[in-house]
């Protein structure tokens, strides 16, 4: 209930849910402590949760999207971008902790990538109210990022050497996870349509979580099938076969899949509420008064946000505000911090360095959402653009 009220006042504020919800949670943990109640561990599954809020909300994501003709070029600049931003942002990181740590290069890489990665989970809601091309551009943004980052983080951390044979084995398995994608998506759609029985989304909810953690299992970028599903599904009558459609359309599709976008959003904002409000409560919030971890983390933001404002100005050719400020870090950047072995962790304040970064990125998102909004205030026609999404559960994603 307090998360709905937090989504409400998110909503009128732009101040993201997900900072309430950190704070809840670190009253939760400061509050037990105060009563003399020994706090639960809850760090062990936090992994689990956030898996499934993950898939939940790149799969409502890609739900929303419409494959258009005009969407090819926006899809090639927003590749471009998170591929580009990604790269150029964790090497500099990595180079940055390569220079106060000593440690070796591939420590550092595998440190820097989770907090090159813009979290889509924070990112696609927070886009909701802006319009229809720029929150494509931020849930495709946001989405390749998480996508190449775990690309990127899984080579990072199977290969000490980065060498032609690295390589050829990282094409390998996008192109296996491709392939598992596309007879994926479509076994899922002829589900779909053949079961009767009346439990049908959680079902295939449950395969897609199972399919997400067989190829987290065998390292593949299994966040490509969830994402591929939901364009799939959201597009499938424009597949100009027709064999295709008489075997897989039926009439109700389009009425199933308004179902299915309500059950997966619903389900993303429980979870996600769940995942953020534990998260604070386990966290040492006294660990952002070290001082290395303020100077380190300003720096860190300073890379992010310099990386990003130069690539949309002068290579994308694209809208800086408030692309810019929307690039926040969250759910993915945690689960790929706790996935990181022991003895390549950097030291005992990198979960300090972590929450300053997704604490602080917030915030500059927040000042961005509310410069925009101040903007179209003053230009009314500026909102011109807006238009209202299929499935009002958009805004119940914080």
């Amino acid at each position: 209930m307090f998360s709905y009220i937090f989504d409400i006042f998110a909503k009128k504020t732009k101040i993201p849910s997900v900072l309430l919800l950190f704070g809840t949670g670190f009253g939760l943990q400061f509050l037990l402590k105060y009563l003399g109640i020994e706090p639960f561990d809850l760090s062990y599954i936090l992994p689990i949760v956030g898996t499934v809020g993950l898939v939940l909300i790149v799969l409502e994501g890609a739900l929303e999207l419409k494959f258009e003709k005009e969407n090819i070029k926006l899809i090639k600049k927003t590749f471009g971008s998170a591929f580009f931003v990604l790269i150029i942002t964790s090497l500099i990181i990595t180079f940055l902790f390569s220079y106060v740590t000593h440690l070796p290069f591939q420590t550092c890489l595998v440190n820097a990538i989770p907090l090159g990665i813009i979290s889509s989970s924070i990112a696609i809601p927070s886009a909701a109210d802006l319009g229809k091309e720029k929150k494509e551009f931020i849930i495709y943004d946001s989405s390749f990022s998480d996508i190449l980052g775990i690309i990127f983080f899984n080579f990072a951390i199977l290969n000490e050497t980065y060498g032609v044979q690295a390589i050829l084995n990282l094409g390998k398995d996008t192109i296996i996870t491709l392939i598992i994608a596309v007879i994926i998506s479509v076994v899922f759609l002829f589900l779909m349509k053949r079961i009767t029985h009346h439990i049908k989304f959680f079902l295939i909810l449950a395969l897609l979580i199972l399919v997400y953690s067989i190829g987290k299992f065998y390292h593949l970028s299994a966040l490509i099938v969830v994402l591929f599903l939901g364009l799939f599904l959201n597009n499938a009558e424009i597949i100009p076969i027709s064999k295709f459609k008489q075997l897989f359309l039926y009439e109700k599709l389009q009425n199933d899949l308004n179902q299915f976008l309500l059950l997966t959003a619903e389900s993303a904002f429980i979870i996600r509420t769940f995942f953020f409000l534990m998260f604070g409560y386990t966290m040492n919030m006294y660990s952002l008064l070290s001082l290395s971890v303020l100077m380190n983390g300003l720096i860190i933001l300073i890379i992010i946000y310099v990386v990003r404002g130069l690539y949309l100005k002068y290579v994308a050719k694209s809208d800086v505000t408030p692309e810019v400020f929307i690039a926040p870090r969250g759910l993915i950047n945690i689960l790929l911090f706790f996935s990181i072995p022991e003895s390549m962790r950097l030291s005992d304040t990198a979960d300090g360095l972590l929450l300053f970064v997704i604490l602080a990125s917030s915030v500059v998102m927040t000042y961005g959402l509310l410069k925009t909004k101040k903007n179209k205030t003053l230009d009314p026609k500026a909102d011109s653009t807006q238009t209202t999404p299929l499935v009002e559960s958009s805004e119940s994603k914080g």
